[in-house]
Parts: C-alpha cells; sequence; structure tokens
C-alpha cells in the first residue's frame, strides 16, 4: 500500500518549525509534506492558495491539515481540488474571525502594534533556559517572521468567511480542538459544528500549540481519522 500524503499548512507563522514534533511521530505510512508561505507574497488567502495549488500540482491525491491560521485556507484548497483533496483536518481553527471583537479593531493590525506585542510576549521566553525547546522555536519564528507579515496575516483572518466552503464540501472533515486554547475559543469550533454536524471532533491536551506540546496524542487522532477515511475510499 502507498503510503498516504499528508499536506500540512502552518499556522499564523507561516513555517515549518511548529510541526516538528508531529513530524517525528507520524508513522512510516504517513508521508507528510510542509508548505512553509512565501512572506514576499501578499499574504490574503486567495494568493497564498494559489501558491498552494502550484506548489502541490504534482499531487495526484492528499489530506490536508490546515492549522489555525491555515484553516480556511484547508477548506478553500478542499473546494478548489476535491478530486486531489481527500479529506480536511482542521487543527484549533475557524470559519470566520476568532474573536468577534478584534475583528471590529482590524484597523489597529498594524507592523508597529505587533512588533510591540510581540515585544511583550518575548519577556516571559527570556527567562526560560537557552536549551528550552519552546523558547527556541519561539525565538526562530521570530527571527524568520517580521511583523509586517504577520500583521497581513491577522488582517486576513478578520476579513474571512468560509462557511459556506465548509458546508458544501464532500470530502470527509476533522476538527482537532485544543482541550485549554484561549487563542482560539471553543465556540468556533461549536460553530463549525452548528454548520455541519458530521465534523468528526477529537481533543487533545493543551493550549493553542497542543499540536507541538502533545504530538503523539495529536498523531494518534490524525492516523485514525486517515486510515478510516482511505479505507472508505478504497471500499469505493
Amino acid at each position: 500500500m502507498k503510503p498516504t500524503t499528508l499536506l500540512l499548512l502552518p499556522g499564523l507563522d507561516g513555517t515549518d518549525i511548529f510541526f516538528q514534533p508531529l513530524l517525528q511521530t507520524l508513522p512510516p505510512d504517513v508521508r507528510p509534506r510542509v508548505l512553509s508561505y512565501p512572506v514576499s507574497l501578499p499574504q490574503d488567502y486567495a494568493t497564498l492558495l494559489a501558491w498552494v495549488r502550484r506548489e502541490i500540482a504534482d499531487v495526484s491525491h492528499c489530506h490536508v491539515l490546515g492549522w489555525s491560521f491555515s484553516g480556511p485556507m484547508a477548506l478553500m484548497l478542499a473546494a478548489a481540488e476535491p478530486h486531489k483533496v481527500r479529506s480536511v483536518i482542521l487543527v484549533a481553527s475557524f470559519v470566520r474571525a476568532p474573536h468577534f471583537l478584534a475583528a471590529r479593531m482590524r484597523f489597529a493590525l498594524v507592523a508597529p502594534v505587533i512588533w510591540s506585542w510581540r515585544a511583550v510576549r518575548r519577556l516571559p521566553l527570556l527567562l526560560r533556559p537557552d536549551v528550552d525547546a519552546w523558547r527556541r522555536a519561539k525565538m526562530q519564528t521570530w527571527r524568520q517572521v517580521g511583523a509586517r507579515t504577520l500583521a497581513a496575516r491577522l488582517r486576513t483572518i478578520m476579513a474571512v468567511d468560509v462557511r459556506a466552503e465548509l458546508c458544501a464540501l464532500p470530502q470527509s472533515v476533522l476538527y482537532l480542538a485544543s482541550a485549554q486554547d484561549g487563542v482560539v475559543p471553543h465556540r468556533n469550533r461549536d460553530e463549525i459544528l452548528s454548520l455541519r454536524p458530521t465534523v468528526q471532533v477529537a481533543t487533545i491536551p493543551g493550549h493553542h500549540q497542543s499540536l507541538y506540546s502533545h504530538p503523539q496524542e495529536a498523531t494518534q487522532v490524525i492516523t485514525g481519522f486517515l486510515a478510516r477515511t482511505d479505507a472508505a475510499f478504497q471500499g469505493r
């Protein structure tokens, strides 16, 4: 049996950095392919979707996982490539702006504000040892992805609405939630379920970055879902 291709679309950082623990726990029969978003392009979903489709032109079929920022992207890709994408996994994600108040403050999502916000968040990390894996991962993303890019992606989130895509998809959908997610509240999961009751839901321990902090639990859920989906395709 050929390995299952799992396309991994990253969170707000747009890199493969936080996927590393998951990549180490996936079994040999799952072939992961991570796409890191280019910072040289506009950061709206339409532009990034066109780029993703070009990047996977050589893929005959795959499953797509969209983490946080990339959840809407995964749904858009599945809608645009229904014969290529077999299923969608949404990890701690949303179909509309995850915070209602933040959506009204889109005007404040500019590079200087994001730079200041990152500077404040950096302070607690500096108290961790230099060898701390989380500190090193966060510092690496801050070196690779600038405040201007993050601000553009945040503005993109605030304008997104992929409810129609979610409802119309023929593919199976799994929602993987983080138990203590303070970034994407659970009402986003509940909205997705209300729009599409057939969505499969699983919850793993941890905060918003639980895919990074609890990769083994995530792998168990993801591989089970992939196996069921592939079995259904083989039975057709």
